[in-house]
């Protein structure tokens, strides 16, 4: 191959003109150079009308010694050519330096645009137009099976079933058209991706009636049902999280007792496990004892009637509702997480004892609340005795005591005293 050292006329086009070889660039001055000999052969255009003016020294186009015109690579096939530190070098107006695509690299870029914009949809399209619906024979269609669609794709048959029955569901919906109207390499417009997991669920699970109730549960909390799918499908994680984390724990414990409400199964073997337990069964008195102390309280603000500490019902004061408001109140705007033993207990003390000052001050209330007691000690000690009975002992001398003699004796001359002293305040006597 010869370079050319000087021009002609002919040689050189007007800058107006185009050149009459179907392609080959213009240059109003410089020399052919053998092909390999420049880094980039030609820029992104078709005529030479697209290219910047050259001077000598500057890149030069590839003259090819066949006289063939150089095939530039569309726009399409090439990419910006990346400038030394790595940056693409983009110049408007066509004059960026472009190097071809590996066609692989195109199709990913092309598919990965589709998935972006599509989702689950892309992949749920080439099971609905490949894969045979149910009630199709092998020869009826030129679709496959979907165990045959899994071998192909070096999958299992049950994740394709996922994306077909995802499909199924959305076509059901009218989202897309049904598996009988695709054929295969059909391509159609796909819902956006976000709408995609309303209608596909990763796991198999989802589909059982536990999988089925997890996800309508999840539906109803307005979360994802692959994200309580796999809580469910992992016991061990939730343990973990649970221990480890105080919010987890709050949440568990809230869920809880929501299915309590429902379940008596669970009360029954939550209340086994509370009764077994020391630290329990501790918590769960102290809390009782003050649940009923809030509860006394309230009665007063409530129903304005309180309990004597001898049991008798009376009507509350104005002094005695004012306080049992207020501790009522300070009650209320406590947090949850806050204890409310200390202040159940003051509450209960300081109305309790108004209620004994109430009593006390009103003559005719201290006679009735001292009659009660009396009358409410009497019942207590009958049904005690009652209850003392011999009839279970066969022989006496196996389980004399001469402490049971002398108690009973005491009890015996306690019993005189007091009816002798109930006689004499008779009214007959």
């Amino acid at each position: 191959m010869s370079v050319d050292t000087a021009h002609s006329a002919s040689a050189v086009p007007p800058a107006d003109e185009t050149p009459a070889t179907g392609g080959v660039p213009a240059q109003d001055e410089g020399f052919w150079v053998e092909p390999g000999a420049v880094e980039a052969q030609a820029p992104v255009g078709e005529s030479g009308a697209d290219m910047p003016e050259q001077s000598v020294g500057e890149r030069a186009p590839v003259r090819p010694s066949s006289g063939e015109v150089p095939v530039q690579p569309s726009v399409e096939e090439t990419l910006v050519r990346p400038s030394a530190d790595g940056i693409p070098a983009q110049v408007p107006g066509g004059d960026d330096l472009v190097e071809a695509v590996d066609e692989q690299v195109a199709r990913d870029a092309r598919e990965f645009g589709v998935y972006a914009r599509t989702g689950g949809w892309a992949f749920a399209l080439k099971v609905a137009r490949s894969v045979r619906p149910g009630g199709e024979a092998a020869g009826e269609t030129p679709k496959v099976s979907a165990k045959r669609f899994a071998e192909l794709a070096g999958c299992s048959p049950e994740r394709v079933m996922r994306y077909y029955k995802a499909w199924d569901k959305a076509a059901d919906d009218g989202m897309v058209p049904h598996f009988e109207a695709l054929t295969p390499g059909e391509e159609i417009d796909l819902p956006d991706s976000d709408v995609w997991l309303t209608y596909y669920s990763s796991r198999s699970s989802a589909t059982s009636d536990r999988g089925t109730a997890i996800t309508a549960a999840a539906e109803a909390e307005g979360i994802r049902p692959t994200k309580a799918l796999e809580v469910a499908e992992n016991p061990t994680a939730l343990r973990a999280a649970i221990l480890a984390d105080p919010s987890t724990a709050q949440a568990a414990r809230t869920a809880l007792l929501d299915r309590l409400k429902e379940d008596p199964a669970l009360q029954t073997e939550l209340a086994r496990d509370i009764a077994r337990t020391d630290e329990l069964k501790k918590a769960v008195a102290n809390e009782t004892q003050a649940a009923s102390r809030i509860g006394y309280v309230r009665q007063i603000v409530e129903n304005g009637q309180v309990k004597t500490p001898a049991g008798q019902l009376i009507d509350a004061t104005a002094e005695l509702r004012a306080e049992a408001e207020r501790h009522l109140s300070l009650i209320d705007e406590l947090d949850d997480d806050e204890d409310t033993g200390e202040w159940a207990t003051e509450a209960y003390d300081s109305v309790k004892e108004l209620v004994v000052q109430t009593v006390e001050s009103d003559p005719g209330l201290r006679v009735q609340e001292r009659r009660t007691k009396f009358y409410s000690s009497l019942q207590k000690a009958t049904k005690v005795f009652e209850e003392l009975t011999l009839d279970d002992a066969v022989d006496l001398d196996a389980i004399y005591e001469d402490d049971m003699l002398q108690r009973l004796e005491e009890l015996q001359q306690a019993l005189s005293t007091c009816i002798a002293a109930l006689r004499k305040a008779s009214p007959g006597e």
